[in-house]
């Protein structure tokens, strides 16, 4: 500018008004440039950008914060606009000038004349590329800026300039990366690019838009028009179309993408053999930049025809990798394109492939905006196959785009960096002639390119002889295109001229060293920031030493050496206990945890080294990109020295093989070598995770206080990793085993950073090794496992993916967990011992884990394939049986037909064929018997579960592309997955991270267990089966609820009407429909269970059939109980219906006698006083007796039935039991209590007394114990008969007997081998017993019962009346009380104690006591919980002697306990009594407006509408009704008005009871049932006495959760009488054998016990600790239980003693999950 400018606040000020309007123009393009410039703060930029605000205001508040900032900043702002909207500033000095005072327009310059003259230029130019179509170069910053601008706001990446794409980002699963269509707008062209080229499909480039059929001049050509329209030789303007240039989306993305997303793209972008970007054009900074960091990752393979002969290969990253550069370039104009040519010249005969874009590709000769200086970079390598290489050694080809004049500094930098350059021209005039002289210092090789234009050709000769000697050209240099050479001569020609360069040893330079001659010309190099170079330091610090991978791993990484692999090994013998040899079970393992404590303590000595100090402080940095720098050099270095030193090992390995021969130890010990030398980022994790559990080991055994670890924070650091996208190892390969706390404590610390948001699916690939499992999941996530980069590691790595929070409702999931398996089959191990377990363990954890396990197969090999079903079908077997039904899918790899699905239905078919073949052989090594099928466990479909997808190579390794039609049938997996995934969701939820925690512990438990079924135990499925197990008790007790209530009422109505009026059929109807209708309402309520989606259900499927049995069992019991009592109440009632029969007849003639008696002392004159009257009646009454004279009952000698009974049925048991039965005495001197065990009861032959001495005893010591069963199962029978209050029943015999015979038919009692005297004493001593108290029911039967005692009972009542009617008194108020006291009052009570027993129970089971009878394992806990704080030997005795009784014993003292306050029992009896007299007083109501004149009739209905609650005995109403004149609707009041007065009586009497005394009166017995409830199926362990917990009483399988030392059941050492401490879950673990009468003495394994106890579940403990509780009890009162056995105290092992009273509580609390 001439003049003055103007400040740029005056500016700002003055031109407001213009300044709108120029900014309305396009605001969005200037708000970039003015953020890109920091001129406002992104902040800003986001609150102008999101208001909804016109422009005009957004453009005012602009302007506003402009100017705050101060002059500077509106400087700035100006600058900005006249960069983006060129001649604005210019506009706006004239305008203002214009408005200046006269004296201060002269200075002012003719702005508005040049703005002119400036927009007259732009508009010719614009006309000069109307004229002429070949795209103008645009090198003006200001352009470029522009244009870059444009293309960014065209591809909506505006926020993304400053705020870069990360990897992390792009990787979540959201809606976009399910897309697989053509994009639609240019908005979607980046995300498109980005998804295919991580999805490695080769058409990633492709910038085609969909859109609907245009003609060319975009005019929509209807599909039915008819002829041919004119328009069709109007040719098409490429301008005119709304496309980009595949290039400049390339450069778009890269420059709004993060370094560590770069490096992926390029990485990608290499397998898809697509040119990379080498250097970047000057876009939004002035200098070009050299892409070194984004092409670290790269790593080739490739076999130099120097190696071909030995089969030598050589694997290095591509940056590093010294070769010549050719390079590539235009000057001025050219008719051939050069990309083309370059295209066929890398392209093997018969494989083209197009590395560069070019003209002719897709979208290809779209005008290039802000791609033109960027240089390509693709390179060549050889595949060791001499006669179809092009090159014998590696070659690098470079290319720019654009002219060599406006692209000068990387022309000057290829021209430094390559060997040879070619120079594509249409001639060579004066200009370029002046622009090559300035090379003549240059020793790069220069070529030439041209075209045969004769008219031109001469001048190009000029100059070129002219330049010859200027850059050393002749003749060899010069290669002409005419017109009449082919492009495949022209090919050859090109190939042959850069084979004599590289045949004549020219310069090699690798793209790292170009970072030299980079920093020389000014051109920044991506490595060049702050945190990349000092990340780079610290990781040299760390891998600068590392020389041999395996002295390394010994010297600096030492805790995952031997002491690791030592330490998983002894783990292992804990749970196999393989080298027990004669040691017992707990000394052993006393022994192995004093190894673990030793290993672990040898750990936790060792010092950090410097190399894992400086790896922590590395990962420690707290900003993302520092940490991240780190990793990729650590992984870049160690990935460089992992190849080199293996590239020595396979050198020595073959030159072994060759002079070892068969010597396969040597060859196996190289194997090992091979395997140790992996060196990754992993074992820097393994390490600190190692450091972490060795001090873990060392607080939980209190050598280290809590407040004094130094390794706390280090899962935190693991889950930030994991969270970032970084694998976590979850199995050590090398040791072939999981660090349990290390794992548990990163995936606890990652679920506390997502807020416990942790729902995932988890997706698993199993796989021969090198069959490309790594790539599928790379390619179908974008993810990156190691894809054999010179590596062997083995195990399993698991990667997070985020689901985008617009999925997680959809997918119901908020992240997939990726878990990737290396090492399968891997020829390298397969020599290892362990080789074949360790896949079988891998394969059992991951499918165990996953939800979609992906089997990928390769077609080549039968036999790895066959090995490989092999351990899947094991891995799902066992998943089956452990209720965990994973998804498969089988994907076949390297099968390109396109017909291969149809073609491949023979293919299916054997391969469900051998899945099942597979599956049987697994099922017998399982030891399970039945036929199954791979279809059997798991839901297979041969057509949906295979995919059949072409190999990953399009052509031949290593200048083969991907294979689109990999990525394509990649992408159909995918997309069926996540269908899986959402349907999965519905049906399942998926796990939490505390979930899958649980399940790696509990499948990792089981894995390294020999038998993995019987020893698998989980959480997460006990939680479910309590669960259950609640459940069905609740509905178990609600089915028992109804049948009491229902058996009370049909007893209620048989005590109310005559025998004559039972309809038995009826009542047998009414019970089976009741029945029915119960257990249907069971099946039902486990229905909806099942249906409800409750927590980890399909973990129980398989016990559903178990509580459907038991359902059925509930209501058979249940039917025995209703018809036996109803039964029993019929059969009483019959017995007193004689009796009631002739006490009526006796009663009409008393009522005779009375009533004469009355109308005779009427008649006489003279009044009688009371003495007087009563003398007469009682003349009266003692003569009417003698008329009558009453017949008694028969009293007859029960105990002589008993004794015939009892007689009878030994009869016919042989002679030996008619000897002892004839030798017995009396029966009645008898009774239970003097039963004493004899020895003689026990078989004794000699050869039993010689060889069976500790059997004998043992067999004394159980036939006790049946005896004492039998006798106190014997006297509950005898009690329910004597509180039946009826006579004795000659079946009451019977039925003793056959409970008798039934128990002495068992099994257990058989084996015992009792002699016959045993039976008949047994026999005596409780018959004997129930003949005294029969005998005792019949005595108190008659003298309940007797006529005559019945009638004298009723004579007062009869004085009474006859006195009352006598002396004409009002008798009514005392008739009410007679019927009130005498017939209410009983009744009620009765009433109350039906009822009480079942409202207990309900009150109970909604306390808070009612935890401990929601289950069986609920109830265990609860017991041994206070056992444990008693600690009182008798009571441990007595529950493990007679555990039976002991719960009765225990129910009992709770229910005394929570009643002890008379309060809530008073309440309970309230409740029951309010409603039956609320009953009561309605029944009165209805009954006072029916048509009833008598009060005899009055209580006859009244009697009959509460004949189902209330039984009101017929002698009570006698006084009530006889001569009862009274209005029976004044008699029902007056009975309403002494309702209160009842009650209140009744209350009294209650509560002046003791709780024992009203529970012991009880029907239902709440003891029992709760007894019932928990005590289940009353089977103990054959081993230590546990009580089985299985819920539901018809379930197959016994279990216990915790089992015991077996010297608590009594087991002993034969010989030295010692307790045995061995647990039995233990020793099915182990190699030991036992021994027992059930074997009949012979020694059997352990492991085998199922032969003998085939319905026992014995689980090996979940934890070392499991067995604490025992552990301590038994230490605790070792003595003690030796002398109540006498026995010999057991020798237990030392660290018993080290157990305390907590650790014992939280062994209890962790095995039963109450922590």
């Amino acid at each position: 500018m001439d003049s003055v400018m103007i400040p740029g606040q005056e500016t700002i000020r003055k031109g407001r008004k213009q300044l709108i309007e120029i900014l309305q123009k396009d605001l969005e393009l200037i708000l970039d440039e003015l953020i890109s410039q920091s001129v406002i703060t992104e902040e800003e930029y986001e609150a102008l950008d999101k208001t909804k605000e016109d422009s005009k205001k957004k453009i005012r508040k602009l302007l506003i914060l402009i100017q705050k900032r101060g002059e500077r900043a509106c400087d700035h702002f100006l600058e900005c606009l006249e960069m983006t909207c060129p001649g604005s500033n210019q506009a706006l000095q004239h305008s203002i000038r214009e408005r200046l005072p006269p004296e201060e327009k002269a200075e002012s310059p003719k702005a508005l004349g040049q703005k002119k003259e400036a927009v007259t230029k732009d508009q010719e130019k614009e006309d000069e590329i109307e004229q002429e179509p070949k795209q103008v170069e645009k090198h003006s910053a200001k352009e470029r800026r522009k244009a870059l601008k444009n293309i960014v706001a065209k591809l909506k990446l505006r926020k993304h300039i400053k705020k870069k794409l990360a990897l992390q980002e792009i990787l979540e699963i959201s809606s976009g990366s399910q897309k697989d269509g053509i994009p639609c707008t240019l908005g979607d062209l980046p995300w498109h690019f980005l998804r295919k080229v991580l999805a490695l499909n080769v058409t990633a480039r492709s910038t085609s838009l969909q859109q609907g059929t245009l003609d060319n001049k975009g005019t929509i050509l209807k599909e039915g028009e008819k002829g041919v329209d004119e328009r069709i030789f109007c040719g098409s303007k490429t301008d005119e179309r709304d496309d980009v240039n595949p290039l400049d989306v390339l450069c778009a993305v890269l420059l709004c993408s993060d370094s560590f997303l770069q490096q992926e793209i390029l990485l990608k972008m290499s397998m898809c053999q697509f040119a990379l970007p080498l250097l970047l054009p000057p876009l939004e900074m002035s200098k070009c930049t050299l892409m070194l960091w984004a092409m670290r990752d790269i790593v080739k393979k490739w076999r130099p025809h120097s190696l071909a002969e030995n089969r030598g290969f050589r694997e290095e990253s591509v940056v590093l990798t010294s070769m010549p550069t050719i390079s590539f370039v235009r000057m001025g104009n050219s008719n051939l394109s050069k990309s083309k040519v370059l295209n066929e010249f890398l392209s093997p005969s018969q494989q083209h492939n197009d590395f560069f874009i070019h003209r002719d590709m897709e979208c290809g000769n779209i005008p290039r905006e802000i791609a033109d200086g960027l240089v390509e970079i693709a390179w060549y390598f050889p595949g060791g196959r001499t006669n179809t290489d092009l090159f014998p050694e590696p070659v690098a080809v470079a290319n720019l785009r654009g002219d060599v004049e406006s692209h000068w500094v990387q022309f000057s930098f290829l021209t430094q960096v390559s060997s040879a350059v070619f120079i594509f021209a249409e001639f060579i005039g004066e200009k370029e002639y002046a622009l090559l002289s300035s090379l003549k210092e240059s020793s790069t090789q220069f070529y030439f390119i041209l075209e045969d234009h004769s008219r031109k050709s001469k001048y190009t000769l000029d100059f070129l002889n002219k330049l010859a000697p200027v850059i050393n050209l002749d003749n060899s240099h010069m290669l002409v295109k005419t017109a009449m050479t082919n492009k495949a001569e022209f090919v050859e020609l090109l190939r042959s001229t850069v084979g004599r360069i590289i045949n004549s040893n020219p310069k090699s330079i690798s793209v790292d060293m170009m970072s030299a001659v980079a920093h020389e010309l000014t051109i920044q190099v991506d490595e060049d920031n702050k945190e990349c170079q000092d990340t780079l330091k610290c990781a040299k610090e760390i891998t600068g030493d590392i020389k041999d991978v395996a002295i390394y791993k010994r010297t600096t990484l030492i805790l995952q050496g031997d002491l690791w692999k030592n330490l998983a090994k002894a783990e292992k013998e804990l749970c196999r206990m393989e080298r027990q040899g004669d040691m017992p079970s707990e000394k052993y393992r006393s022994q192995l945890k004093g190894r673990l404590l030793e290993l672990r303590k040898q750990q936790n000595e060792c010092d950090l080294t410097i190399g894992l100090i400086n790896f922590i402080n590395g990962i420690k940095h707290s900003k993302y990109a520092e940490k991240h720098y780190f990793l990729k050099w650590m992984k870049f270095n160690l990935d460089h020295i992992a190849r080199e030193n293996l590239c020595k090992l396979r050198a020595d390995y073959k030159e072994k093989c060759k002079k070892l021969g068969g010597d396969g130890q040597k060859i196996a010990e190289v194997d090992q070598l091979i395997s140790s030398s992996s060196l990754g980022v992993e074992h820097f994790m393994r390490e600190l995770g190692q450091f972490y559990e060795a001090e873990c080991s060392m607080v939980s055994e209190g050598k280290i206080a809590k407040n004094r670890r130094q390794f706390v924070h280090f899962p935190s650091i693991a889950a930030d990793l994991m969270l970032e996208g970084f694998p976590l190892e979850l199995i050590d390969g090398d040791a072939s085993n999981i660090p349990l706390q290390w794992i548990t404590d990163v995936l606890n610390k990652l679920n506390n950073k997502l807020r416990c948001q942790s729902k995932m699916m988890v997706i698993t690939v199993l796989g021969v090794q090198s069959t490309g499992k790594s790539t599928l999941l790379n390619t179908m996530f974008g993810l990156q496992f190691a894809v054999s980069s010179g590596r062997c590691t083995r195990g399993a790595f698991m990667t997070l993916l985020n689901v985008r929070e617009n999925l997680t409702q959809d997918f119901g999931c908020d992240f997939i967990l990726v878990i990737d398996t290396e090492g399968l089959k891997a020829p390298e191990l397969a020599k290892l011992d362990d080789s074949f377990q360790h896949d079988n363990e891998l394969a059992t954890l991951v499918i165990g884990l996953s939800d979609i396990t992906i089997v990928n197969m390769a077609m080549e090999n039968a036999t790895e394939m066959k090995d490989i079903l092999q351990i899947v079908a094991h891995a799902f077997l066992r998943m089956e049986r452990i209720g965990q039904k994973p998804n498969c899918q089988f994907v076949h790899q390297n099968v390109s037909d396109v017909s291969a699905h149809d073609q491949n239905m023979r293919d299916r078919k054997h391969l469900l064929e051998q899945l099942n073949e597979m599956t049987q052989a697994a099922a017998k090594m399982e030891n399970f018997d039945r036929d199954i099928k791979f279809s059997d466990i798991m839901d297979y479909d041969p057509e949906m579960h295979n995919w059949y997808i072409p190999g990953l190579w399009h052509g031949v390794p290593p200048m083969a592309p991907v294979n689109m039609g990999y990525s394509e049938k990649v992408l159909e997996v995918k997309k069926y997955i996540f269908e899986f995934i959402r349907n999965r969701s519905a049906k399942r939820p998926p796990k939490d991270i505390p979930q899958f925690i649980e399940w790696v512990k509990s499948l990792w438990n089981a894995v390294k267990h020999e038998n993995f079924i019987f020893s698998f135990r989980n959480s997460l499925m006990a939680e479910a089966y309590n669960q259950l197990s609640m459940k069905y008790s609740e509905w178990d007790w609600d089915f028992r609820r109804e049948m009491h209530l229902w058996v009370s009422e049909q007893k209620t109505s048989i005590q109310n009407i005559s025998p004559d009026e039972f309809d038995t059929c009826s009542l047998q109807n009414e019970l089976h429909q009741k029945l029915l209708d119960g257990e249907l309402q069971i099946l039902k309520n486990l229905k909806q269970y099942f249906d409800s989606g409750a927590a980890n259900l399909h973990l129980v499927e398989r016990y559903r059939e178990d509580f459907v049995r038991s359902a059925n069992s509930l209501k058979q019991e249940l039917g025995s109980y209703s018809y036996s009592k109803c039964q029993e109440a019929i059969r009483i009632k019959k017995g007193l219906h004689k009796i009631d029969t002739l006490q009526t007849e006796y009663l009409k003639i008393i009522e005779g006698k009375v009533d004469g008696l009355l109308e005779e002392c009427r008649e006489n004159e003279n009044r009688f006083e009371d003495q007087e009257l009563e003398n007469e009646f009682e003349r009266m009454w003692t003569k009417t007796l003698l008329e009558i004279s009453p017949i008694p009952l028969e009293k007859w000698r029960v105990y002589e039935d008993v004794e015939r009974c009892l007689r009878k049925e030994l009869f016919h048991r042989g002679s030996s039991v008619n000897l002892e039965i004839q030798g017995a005495k009396s029966l009645l001197s008898y009774r239970i209590n003097t039963f004493q065990m004899k020895p003689e009861y026990i078989e004794s032959s000699l050869w039993y007394q010689v060889t069976h001495v500790f059997a004998k005893k043992e067999r004394f010591h159980k036939a006790t114990d049946h005896a004492n069963f039998l006798m106190s199962k014997c006297s509950l029978y005898i009690c329910e008969k004597i509180n039946l209050k009826g006579d004795y029943d000659e079946t009451y015999c019977g039925e003793l007997l056959q409970i008798i015979n039934e128990e002495l038919q068992q099994a257990d009692v058989q084996k015992l081998h009792t002699r016959a005297c045993f039976e008949v004493d047994l026999k005596l001593h409780i018959l004997g017993e129930a003949a005294h108290e029969f005998q005792k029911i019949h005595e108190d039967f008659i003298k309940e019962n007797d006529p005559h005692i019945r009638l004298e009972k009723l004579k007062p009542h009869y004085f009474a009346i006859f006195r009352d009617l006598y002396l004409e008194k009002d008798a009514q108020q005392m008739r009410v009380k007679d019927f009130c006291d005498q017939g209410l009052h009983p009744a009620l009570v009765d009433y109350i104690n039906k009822r009480l027993g079942i409202k207990i129970l309900d009150d109970i089971l909604s306390s808070a006591q009612s935890i401990g009878y929601a289950s069986r394992s609920f109830f265990q806990f609860t017991l041994l919980k206070e056992l444990l704080e008693e600690r009182n030997f008798k009571s441990y005795v007595q529950y493990i002697v007679a555990y039976e009784e002991f719960v009765k014993r225990w129910i009992w003292g709770q229910m005394l306990d929570y009643y002890a306050d008379n309060e809530y029992l008073n309440k309970l009896e309230k409740q029951i009594l309010s409603a039956i007299v609320k009953k009561i007083i309605e029944t009165l109501e209805n009954l006072k407006h029916k048509d009833i004149e008598t009060v005899s009739e009055f209580l006859d209905a009244f009697c009959k509408e509460m004949q189902k609650e209330l039984v009101i005995s017929k002698d009570s109403l006698v006084g009530v009704q006889f001569k009862n004149a009274t209005d029976p609707v004044q008699f029902s009041a007056s009975v309403e008005s002494f309702l209160p007065d009842l009650q209140q009586q009744i209350m009294s009497e209650y509560d002046s009871l003791d709780i024992k005394s009203k529970l012991s009166k009880l029907p239902v017995n709440p003891q029992e049932e709760i007894f019932k409830r928990v005590f289940g199926c009353g089977k103990q362990c054959p081993f230590c006495k546990a009580p089985c917990e299985a819920g539901g009483s018809a379930h197959q399988e016994h279990f216990a959760a915790v089992h015991r030392p077996q010297g608590l059941g009594r087991y002993r050492e034969i010989g030295s009488e010692k307790l045995v401490p061995e647990i039995c879950s233990t020793d099915v673990a182990s190699n030991r054998e036992f021994r027992n009468q059930d074997t009949d003495w012979k020694f059997h394994p352990y492991k085998d016990y199922r032969a003998y106890y085939p319905e026992w579940c014995i689980q090996p403990d979940p934890s070392i600790n499991a067995s604490d509780y025992w552990k301590f009890i038994f230490k605790e009162f070792n003595h003690e239980f030796a002398r109540h056995y006498n026995a010999e105290p057991a020798d237990l092992p030392a660290d018993w003693y080290d157990i305390t009273q907590k650790q014992a509580l939280e062994a209890l609390q962790e095995t039963y999950n109450m922590k």
